[in-house]
């Protein structure tokens, strides 16, 4: 029997425009293209894989789709600023001016971002 806790991940998410998502996924968030078919790609995470399946007329929903577990919060929102990528403000939940929100418990550490489809990113450090 495969132990699945043991087996590789591979995380999806679903674009309308191949070459838009390919340049943010692999440009702008510094993804390396594994391999590409006739209905989207993989882009290796280190650890994990991604699987952008093309779906033309795909519509993004407002929450979370993927998101990543950092040691330092404020270091990955700088580089991804640094490469042109916006961190959603979102009202009433009093993020700091570089978009990051800080969980009651003081510790825990959220920001979010989208993709060129609406797809909701994020990171988190805890």
């Amino acid at each position: 029997m495969e132990d699945l806790s043991k087996a590789g991940i591979v995380a999806f998410v679903h674009v309308s425009d191949r070459g838009r998502a390919l340049e943010f996924y692999r440009d702008r968030l510094g993804f390396t293209l594994r391999s590409s078919d006739p209905f989207g790609d993989f882009l290796d995470l280190d650890h994990a894989l991604l699987r952008m399946t093309v779906i033309p007329d795909y519509v993004a929903h407002p929450h979370p789709v993927l998101g990543w577990s950092v040691t330092d919060i404020r270091a990955a929102v700088a580089t991804l600023t640094a490469r042109g990528v916006t961190l959603n403000i979102y009202e009433g939940i009093n993020q700091d001016e570089d978009g990051i929100w800080t969980a009651p418990d003081g510790r825990t550490k959220v920001a979010w971002f989208l993709d060129p489809d609406g797809n909701v990113l994020s990171l988190s450090q805890t």
